[in-house]
């Protein structure tokens, strides 16, 4: 393996065939991002600043936000750049490393899913220790740890890319870097970096979600032997903004996975697009659920409105 020289840049494509409606696609994409930027920065101030949602569910929905922020920023810039000013060429370095942020904060994401779920689990299987298990020292460490997992997982791949021949075409298939575009350009044994992404899969996403499916399978046993009928609505109410995340998530990981599988003779655009749902709907939707299903977070909503109209 030698050091990679290759001074020309990649070439980001937006939606192939379609550039003359390029424009009326960003405005679209810059609402969409504008509202994501919007939902989630409102969730991190509202529970940054109302001490009621000091608890360690809401610090993991800001952790949440703070992904759905990252995955948000690290995309947007490039789109906007191919689809307004057609501004397609990227260099190697800022290429390897917005597939870095992408990939690891998709890794985060689950992780966080996975940690929201044990906040869950401990809140209704044992509520009497809730506090003194999810400490916030221990809330923190939970957080480094999704952290510091996604990113190491993730790091043998980009390495290696800095290190390939990149002598085929240097056209990517999307307005942003990706791991599994770049590696179909490089002229070099791949083999590694075609199975370590799949083995990363199904140690962590997938693992995350036999995790999560088997702690919402005890959390449903301990709620059936409440005798209150009132108290089991009550307990179930707190999982259902969760339960629609991970929904959200895991749905669109699919409907990605089987496209890029299964769809091989479908139009070019419907993959990109797809690629589009993943990255923007879970973002976009993860502030809107829990805005509608926490009365917690309506009723910050509510008095943050109320302060801005009254000092108006």
């Amino acid at each position: 393996m030698w050091l990679n020289t290759t001074v020309s840049p990649f070439l980001l494509t937006g939606f192939p065939g379609m550039e003359k409606v390029h424009h009326w696609i960003s405005i679209a994409l810059l609402v969409v991002y504008i509202s994501i930027l919007l939902g989630n920065g409102t969730l991190l101030f509202l529970i940054r600043g109302d001490h009621n949602l000091h608890e360690p569910m809401y610090y993991f929905l800001a952790m949440l936000a703070s992904t759905d922020l990252g995955v948000t920023l690290t995309t947007m810039p490039t789109v906007l750049g191919v689809l307004w000013l057609n501004q397609r060429e990227i260099g190697h370095g800022v290429c390897f490393s917005q597939a870095y942020f992408i990939h690891t904060l998709s890794i985060v994401e689950s992780g966080v899913l996975l940690a929201m779920a044990y906040d869950r689990f401990i809140a209704i299987c044992n509520p009497l220790r809730y506090t003194s298990i999810l400490t916030n020292t221990k809330v923190m460490k939970i957080g480094m740890g999704v952290l510091t997992r996604a990113g190491l997982s993730i790091m043998p791949i980009i390495i290696r890319l800095h290190w390939f021949p990149y002598c085929q075409s240097h056209v990517l298939s999307h307005a942003f870097c990706l791991h599994q575009d770049i590696i179909k350009l490089a002229c070099a044994d791949i083999t590694f970096n075609r199975l370590y992404p799949v083995v990363v899969v199904f140690a962590m996403v997938l693992l995350d979600f036999l995790i999560i499916s088997f702690s919402y399978i005890l959390i449903l046993k301990t709620v059936m032997g409440i005798a209150s009928g009132e108290e089991r609505a009550k307990a179930l109410n707190t999982c259902i903004s969760h339960i629609c995340c991970i929904l959200v998530f895991y749905v669109t990981v699919v409907g990605l996975t089987f496209i890029h599988r299964f769809g091989k003779h479908a139009p070019h655009v419907v993959h990109i697009t797809m690629s589009y749902v993943y990255f923007l709907f879970p973002p976009f939707m993860n502030p809107v659920i829990y805005s509608i299903k926490t009365k917690q977070i309506q009723s910050g909503i509510i008095r943050l409105f109320s302060l801005h109209h009254s000092r108006a």
